[in-house]
């Protein structure tokens, strides 16, 4: 996961206790886009700061993929 850059993002250890609980991927889908902790981190990131979606910052992924 790359270093945290707001107070809401996840920690290694956060994630690897919440990765278990995620859905794994599709196996003949195509490749995620974004990484999972990104999405995650930008969920929390909304709920946090309360901001709208379409507000997001750009260095995370689109609101729609984190909506």
């Amino acid at each position: 996961m790359p270093p945290d850059r707001y107070p809401s993002d996840l920690t290694n250890g956060q994630w690897e206790l919440i990765e278990p609980l995620l859905p794994e991927p599709n196996a003949g889908a195509r490749p995620e886009k974004h990484p999972r902790p990104e999405i995650v981190n930008a969920i929390l990131y909304v709920v946090r700061s309360g901001c709208p979606w379409r507000y997001l910052p750009t260095d995370l992924p689109p609101w729609q993929t984190a909506y």
